[in-house]
């Protein structure tokens, strides 16, 4: 079985397989993140270089795992530019935390995913109501 180098290109397939995402899903973040650009051979196939395909990582991550929109992480590229995406996937939850989360970190650890902050589930626990007593109000008007 022949591997490559981590410094070798990638073909669509092979990072389409690596990332476990569709081929299609590639080619559409290409048109939505400028950041992405493989290299185009003869007859369009692409080339990932390592830091397309780093920068793919970083945003997969942000859009399934911290659950932004593609706008979100766009915003995010913009905002930060697109070397921190590229940062290992734990670490793109910096973009997530509050303020005082951030704050209160020592030596860069970073909470877990699933811990949210105490001031971030009241709010959402209150907005949970709101949009129960709505729905109630909705109903009762049928």
């Amino acid at each position: 079985m022949n591997t490559k180098s981590p410094e070798a290109f990638r073909t669509i397939s092979e990072v389409s397989k690596d990332l476990s995402l569709p081929q299609h899903v590639l080619r559409f973040w290409e048109t939505k993140f400028i950041q992405i650009k493989p290299i185009k051979r003869g007859g369009g196939r692409r080339y990932y270089r390592p830091e397309d395909i780093e920068l793919l990582k970083g945003i997969k991550y942000l859009l399934y795992n911290d659950g932004y929109t593609i706008r979100g992480v766009q915003k995010v590229i913009k905002e930060n530019g697109a070397k921190k995406i590229i940062s290992k996937p734990y670490q793109n939850n910096n973009f997530t935390l509050d303020k005082e989360e951030h704050k209160t970190s020592t030596n860069n650890e970073i909470k877990p995913q699933s811990v949210i902050a105490e001031s971030k589930r009241k709010k959402l626990m209150n907005v949970l109501n709101d949009l129960v007593k709505l729905k109630k109000k909705l109903n009762q008007e049928d």
